[in-house]
């Protein structure tokens, strides 16, 4: 491979939050391990791998410049955008205006809210729901009503639609928040599903505020489909947010942006975003995105894939193989496995609770997926080098699920 997905980053003391405060935030970081096993970061969604050439070299030759004073965005950011959006999603017709910049895609997702919505209004999600969401709807004043999700015969995660109806209608709802790929799942919804969920809110004169910053992490087999492009009524019913920072690994930076068509929602949202005069992108921030979305940029994002499809296939395989009792659906997008232990923990008597701390005595630094709205879960991050997954799952092994 051209570029390194191999080397162990080391990340001590770089102001990395997935080990940094590991033991300081009990309840959501993770516990430090016992002595003689070291840390393998499983939690935040960021990735072990050093990003793109491409990015540092355009933040390099900006920091070269010695002034770093006010600026207007670059036309080279939209145009970035546009070419980004057209090589891998096939988006025609997008152009500067539907292009707006957020701090982050959570922030974003509130100033949406905040023209759509009322504090106090029902806002429809699914379960298991993103915890970035439960944390920002509800200190905004936002009421949570959850449609879960249900497996179907071959463990795929689907929508109820009857339910997501059902609620809208009881709940009297306009709002709706629509994760795709879905997080923590990593469900890649298929075209006919978007446009189900869609005929239902458009049906019930629902507002939709899109996250879709997963969407370049695609595992092989399936294909992200802008929920915007499902139809005319979509692409005007639809606030979409995407960032690079999953995708590149610079969520430290701070950058996202919304693509809004519908000019009535687009000029509101812009208004609303401003208020707070704190979103306002860095320059940095924004030679970041340039060097991403490059041709380069796009190399590495393909090598990226091969390695994520890879640690995937092998820690799905691996569990399906060992754990008897965990059951998960293959991830189809995103980095990110959930696993349900609920039917291990009726075999065993040992809960959720012994099994994270089990993981961390062991350096396993997982994260609890029971904050993510649904039972005896677990959430594990597979961005790090293929050496380090296979030894993780080592130690979970003899550790953890199959302790003697």
């Amino acid at each position: 491979m051209k570029y390194d997905f191999t080397s162990i980053m080391d990340r001590k003391g770089k102001d990395a939050v997935a080990l940094d405060i590991l033991g300081a935030m009990p309840g959501f970081a993770p516990d430090r391990p016992k002595d003689g096993f070291d840390v393998i970061p499983m939690w935040v969604a960021d990735m072990n791998f050093p990003t793109a050439p491409s990015i540092q070299e355009a933040m390099v030759e900006r920091i070269k410049h010695p002034a770093f004073g006010y600026f207007r965005m670059r036309d080279e950011y939209y145009a970035s955008i546009i070419k980004w959006q057209k090589d891998h999603f096939n988006v025609d017709n997008l152009s500067k205006k539907d292009i707006g910049y957020e701090n982050g895609v959570l922030g974003g997702v509130i100033s949406a809210l905040k023209v759509l919505c009322s504090n106090g209004d029902n806002v429809l999600l699914h379960s298991p729901t993103y915890i970035g969401f439960t944390n920002a709807l509800t200190n905004n004043g936002y009421n949570i009503v959850h449609s879960p999700l249900v497996k179907d015969e071959s463990g795929t995660w689907r929508m109820d639609f009857e339910d997501m109806e059902k609620k809208i209608i009881e709940k009297k709802i306009h709002a709706a928040i629509f994760c795709s790929p879905h997080n923590p799942t990593g469900r890649v919804w298929e075209k006919e599903e978007i446009e189900k969920a869609m005929a239902i809110y458009k049906k019930h004169d629902v507002y939709v505020v899109s996250d879709e910053i997963w969407s370049d992490l695609i595992l092989e087999g399936h294909k992200h489909i802008p929920v915007s492009s499902v139809s005319e009524d979509a692409r005007n019913r639809t606030i979409t947010m995407y960032a690079p920072s999953k995708t590149f690994n610079l969520a430290g930076l701070i950058g996202a942006y919304h693509i809004i068509y519908n000019k009535y929602l687009r000029d509101r949202v812009q208004k609303e975003s401003s208020l707070s005069h704190y979103n306002d992108c860095n320059v940095l921030s924004m030679y970041a995105l340039i060097g991403a979305y490059t041709d380069e940029g796009s190399e590495w994002h393909r090598q990226l894939l091969e390695v994520l499809n890879t640690n995937v296939n092998y820690a799905y395989d691996y569990i399906q193989k060992h754990f008897e009792g965990v059951t998960l659906s293959k991830p189809e997008g995103t980095y990110m496995l959930y696993l349900d232990t609920s039917e291990w923990s009726k075999r065993t008597g040992v809960g959720c609770s012994e099994l994270l701390k089990r993981g961390n005595d062991c350096g396993i630094a997982w994260q609890d997926g029971r904050m993510f709205v649904w039972p005896d879960s677990i959430r594990i991050n597979l961005a790090l080098p293929t050496s380090r997954v296979i030894e993780a799952f080592d130690r979970i092994d003899k550790y953890v699920f199959n302790l003697k």
